[in-house]
């Protein structure tokens, strides 16, 4: 059961809204009226819940289920357990996801300022916003309609922040330039320094790094991530990608559009990434590398020259998917020599 305390319940629904939400059919059109008042997995469904059933290899759970209703496919429906009200759908999983938005919400906080807030005179805040405790917002920063800004949050000069956008307690955000949509999760740092250095006389120098962070619409940095300000050229994220927490990115790369960079991955400076690149946990990428269109790497791959678009890899140095798979069979059969 999902704690309301932290999230709002909009039910309960009858199984043929459900139907309708999911895009599923209901097997039993005489329980339309039945309703379900929270969704839960298979293990913890009880009655009243409802539960979606789609992994081919747990056919044995289906017997177990104790859920008023189940979302299965037409395939798996046999095994659901008698009594449970079935709903077939092509793509349950999909009708999971937008069952998930139409149930619950988030509880967000209602348009204010607090007082302990220090806001620049010369800062622009749109109407709607939430701005949380202690949260201090720079001179000439400019804000859009409807934000959040949580507690803690600190917004340098001049940043750009735009429309519908959620910045989590504890963030940072410095030289940035920000569209609509986007959420910055909490104690993420945007727009520091690169790591950029000369050695004069045996002393590393730090070089100075003026340039910016760019980041388009629906983007997603999570938490503790931190998206380095370029040197000279900015650090740019184009519209829809998704970051996760304890990324890395350094200063001057470049993402496309849709990249997906999961947990732990560091990618270099000057890289460019065309659209819908995605990068397994702890993927590391080295410098001034191109990454093309469509490519997926496997986890804890390192990348030490460009790919092209499309292709699968993994491995350290990272190789064809196909070429690693037969380099891990060698290996096992030559141990078991």
């Amino acid at each position: 059961m999902v704690d309301s305390r932290f999230y709002k319940n909009n039910g309960p629904f009858s199984l043929a809204k459900v139907a309708e939400i999911c895009g599923a059919t209901l097997e039993d059109a005489t329980k339309s009226d039945v309703e379900i008042k929270d969704l839960a997995t298979l293990n913890s469904a009880e009655e009243g819940d409802i539960c979606f059933f789609f992994d081919k290899k747990k056919k044995a759970k289906g017997a177990e289920i104790k859920a008023t209703a189940c979302v299965t496919t037409k395939e798996l429906a046999e095994f659901v357990a008698p009594g449970v009200v079935k709903l077939i759908a092509d793509n349950p999983h999909d009708g999971f996801v937008k069952l998930n938005y139409a149930l619950y919400s988030e509880i967000l906080p209602e348009p204010e300022i607090k007082s302990t807030a220090v806001i620049a005179v010369s800062a622009q805040i749109g109407e709607g916003c939430f701005i949380g405790d202690y949260v201090v917002i720079g001179e000439n920063v400019k804000i859009g309609a409807n934000c959040i800004i949580e507690p803690n949050v600190v917004i340098g000069h001049d940043c750009v922040i735009g429309d519908n956008c959620r910045i989590g307690a504890g963030a940072n955000v410095m030289h940035c330039l920000m569209g609509n949509n986007c959420y910055i999760y909490g104690g993420a740092r945007i727009g520091w320094d690169g790591f950029g250095f000369t050695t004069v006389a045996g002393v590393h120098k730090r070089i100075p790094q003026l340039g910016r962070v760019i980041i388009g619409n629906d983007v997603e940095i999570g938490a503790n991530s931190c998206i380095d300000r370029g040197a000279l050229d900015d650090t740019v994220i184009r519209d829809g990608c998704r970051i996760d927490d304890l990324v890395m990115l350094a200063h001057n790369n470049t993402l496309g559009r849709g990249c997906i960079l999961v947990s732990q991955t560091g990618i270099a400076g000057s890289c460019e990434f065309g659209d819908y690149v995605v990068c397994g946990g702890q993927v590391g990428v080295a410098d001034h590398l191109n990454i093309g269109s469509g490519v997926q790497i496997g986890a804890q791959s390192g990348i030490m020259r460009d790919i092209e678009p499309g292709s699968v890899v993994m491995g350290y140095p990272a190789v064809p998917i196909k070429d690693f798979m037969r380099q891990v069979s060698y290996i096992q059969k030559a141990v078991k020599k």
